[in-house]
């Protein structure tokens, strides 16, 4: 099987990337457009049977423990729209978009492959945004919009990028913070990323 693990960050993954030292593995960087421009860049490159995404992630929900690890089903860019009178519109509630137009279905990036079959993580939704923030007025805008589970920078840019080129993939994320909490001694970063691995090589070696 031809693998490819991708990762804003090399930090994220970096316990994996020391023990495979032969793995195909991406550092996209941070954030949506560099997800979209480097990803789509490697698979023009090179054809691959399977991409995961290993990265941390803020939860929306106290129902997640910090440092747990968490497979998306479902993921959707939580900041593209317009912002007027206190009320923030996705470019499908404004008519700019149909919200099952390919790739979306129902406004959503979903993942159906198989290879959830391979996880017994819990699943979660997420949506992906680029401004991280910490203002709890546009906190709780996102989740009655979205009822989402976490928050990441890049999740739904890899799989709009994933499901346009008819790629399976999967997405894990390990929980370090609560979204809005900005004080990173209160992160769980250590903790989150050793599980992250943990969780990731578990994921390989089952699909392998």
């Amino acid at each position: 099987m031809n693998l490819l693990v991708v990762a804003a960050t090399e930090f994220e993954i970096k316990p994996f990337i020391e023990n495979n030292k032969s793995a195909d593995v991406l550092i996209t960087g941070v954030g949506i457009p560099a997800t979209v421009f480097h990803l789509t860049k490697q698979l023009i490159q090179k054809e691959y049977d399977l991409v995961i995404q290993a990265g941390i992630a803020g939860s929306f929900t106290d129902q997640l423990e910090m440092g747990s690890v968490v497979v998306i089903k479902a993921d959707t860019f939580g900041d593209i729209g317009i912002d007027e009178h206190e009320n923030f519109k996705t470019l499908f509630e404004t008519g700019f978009g149909n919200e099952n137009d390919f790739p979306f279905t129902d406004g959503w990036l979903k993942n159906n492959h198989e290879y959830f079959a391979h996880s017994s993580l819990p699943v979660a939704n997420a949506i992906t945004v680029n401004k991280i923030t910490d203002d709890k007025i546009q906190i709780k805008k996102m989740i009655e919009k979205f009822t989402p589970d976490i928050e990441s920078m890049e999740g739904a840019g890899f799989h709009y990028v994933c499901l346009q080129q008819k790629i399976k993939f999967l997405q894990l994320r390990s929980i370090s913070n609560v979204v809005g909490e900005r004080d990173k001694t209160k992160w769980k970063l250590k903790e989150a990323i050793m599980t992250l691995n943990v969780e990731l090589k578990k994921l390989i070696k089952n699909i392998m």
